[in-house]
């Protein structure tokens, strides 16, 4: 049952889910407590425009140009949304709508001039099984980063979360924070690329915050409980992508939305127990 651990590539595979789905859902809930959840969907769309630019700069798609391309273009849209939302009469969410669309757009004009033979699918969709030695030692360094982050900055994540103004009182650099959150939801994106791809990359941030929140009582049972869902998620997923022949990235998606509405009834339940508990 377990025989396929026997090859690296197998082996690989769960390291970089392990890794890549605690950090990314452990930095998904300080998206959802900011309610950022659109954001980065909308900068997961920022990545096929840096593939496609990377494609074009260097005349093919490999590991390096797919991860370089896709940190540019994420980087250039998440990075100017929060300086052009500072200096413009707008919102962040608005500002960040008109850029991701424009890279977008541009991002499919380009697509018309790669080559037929050039393979994006695995960029779109996910390829976990296929990760290098490279690929596991950037995810590694990025995840790493990512906790690292959150540990060091917890005290100031909580106050900048929930009282900005508070928290730039008491010394808290809540610009820099700003752009310090905008930058690890890039490394995140980028490094989840080839475990979900593209499409669903937003998801693996989004939904193990979305389901513990149902049931944790403090931000930071949010943050590492989140870690902790993502990451038996994506495990078990290549597990069950190996027995079945499924493809891993929509197995740890698919997963994790089906742990949502559990969470949701087990809310409910509690809720019951406490309400009853109380006559």
């Amino acid at each position: 049952m377990f025989d396929f651990l026997e090859y690296g590539f197998n082996q690989r595979a769960l390291i970089a889910a392990a890794l890549i789905g605690f950090s990314n859902g452990a930095l998904g809930a300080l998206i959802v407590l900011r309610k950022n959840a659109l954001v980065v969907s909308a900068l997961a769309h920022a990545l096929l425009p840096g593939i496609a630019l990377g494609i074009l700069v260097f005349g093919a798609l490999n590991p390096f140009v797919g991860f370089v391309g896709a940190l540019f273009g994420t980087l250039v849209v998440g990075l100017s949304t929060v300086y052009v939302s500072r200096i413009a009469l707008l919102d962040h969410q608005t500002s960040l709508s008109v850029l991701y669309t424009t890279a977008f757009a541009a991002g499919l004009l380009m697509l018309e001039h790669i080559p037929s033979f050039v393979g994006l699918e695995g960029w779109l969709f996910g390829n976990i099984l296929g990760l290098r030695n490279t690929d596991l030692w950037i995810s590694y360094f990025v995840s790493m980063s990512i906790l690292l982050l959150l540990f060091h900055w917890r005290r100031g994540w909580i106050l900048y979360l929930f009282e900005a103004d508070i928290a730039a009182s008491m010394g808290v650099p809540v610009r820099r924070m700003n752009y310090l959150l905008t930058l690890m939801m890039v490394l995140g994106l980028v490094t989840s690329l080839q475990a979900v791809g593209s499409v669903l990359s937003a998801a693996l941030f989004i939904t193990p915050a979305a389901i513990v929140l149902q049931l944790a009582r403090s931000p930071r049972t949010l943050i590492w409980g989140s870690g902790f869902v993502g990451c038996s998620a994506a495990t078990c997923a290549i597990f069950l992508g190996n027995w079945y022949n499924l493809r891993p990235g929509a197995v740890i998606i698919l997963l994790l939305g089906l742990m949502f509405p559990v969470s949701l009834g087990l809310k409910h339940l509690r809720e019951g127990l406490i309400a009853s508990n109380k006559k």
